[in-house]
């Protein structure tokens, strides 16, 4: 069983749902030429495709194109079902720094197919997550710096202010399709500077206020 931590309470919460949010960012739609959507594009991982701070990605042999996606993740504490906007933030346990690895290769193929991207985005190792600070702890969400490096190279560096659907709006939205409870995460989307990892790269998140999270390709 996957555990999200949150150390400052001494809190734990056995990990359930992770909905993942695509297409937030208008640097990151551009940059894969991709429409921007009316509403949130959602799609979901395995509790088994989380890794911790320190451990290693493995790169499925199906690709030969994994892309880095830093995000900021939300950690569930109160569930609900049709959360309204104005109450959502108060559902939340904590804020943590997740990276969303894509297959780009795979994930391209399904997309022309018009098939769904989980064995893109839900392989093993394929959710780097970091522990999780006290949603109280956070002055605005939406007002959050994010950078990932690779070897030390600047590869991401935007903020949460870049958002078109906010922390707020994302909650009340996914709730309206499934009810969230305590141990669910979500992930809300990553800024422009995605890009290929390879074996022997190592990879940093940072959030602002929230943390930070290494990993390494194996």
């Amino acid at each position: 069983m996957k555990i999200a931590r949150i150390p400052a309470v001494g809190a734990e919460l056995p990990i359930g749902k992770i909905l993942c949010i695509g297409r937030n960012y208008v640097g990151h739609i551009k940059e894969l030429g991709n429409e921007t959507p009316a509403a949130p594009v959602i799609f979901m991982k395995p509790a088994t495709s989380v890794i911790g701070d320190g451990d290693e990605i493995v790169i499925p042999p199906y690709s030969a194109n994994c892309h880095h996606e830093a995000e900021l993740a939300l950690l569930i504490g109160t569930g609900g079902k049709d959360i309204p906007v104005d109450k959502a933030l108060s559902h939340l346990a904590g804020y943590g720094v997740a990276i969303d690895l894509t297959l780009r290769d795979v994930q391209d193929e399904l997309k022309k197919k018009g098939l769904p991207w989980e064995i893109a985005k839900g392989f093993d190792t394929a959710c780097p997550l970091s522990d999780f600070v006290p949603a109280s702890t956070v002055a605005d969400p939406q007002q959050l710096q994010i950078r990932l490096t690779v070897n030390g190279t600047l590869r991401q560096d935007g903020s949460t202010s870049l958002m078109i659907h906010s922390v707020a709006q994302i909650i009340s939205h996914i709730s309206s399709i499934f009810t969230l409870e305590p141990g669910d995460i979500i992930l809300t989307g990553t800024p422009a500077g995605v890009g290929p990892l390879v074996p022997g790269d190592r990879v940093c998140a940072e959030i602002s206020e929230v943390g930070s999270l290494t990993v390494t390709v194996t």
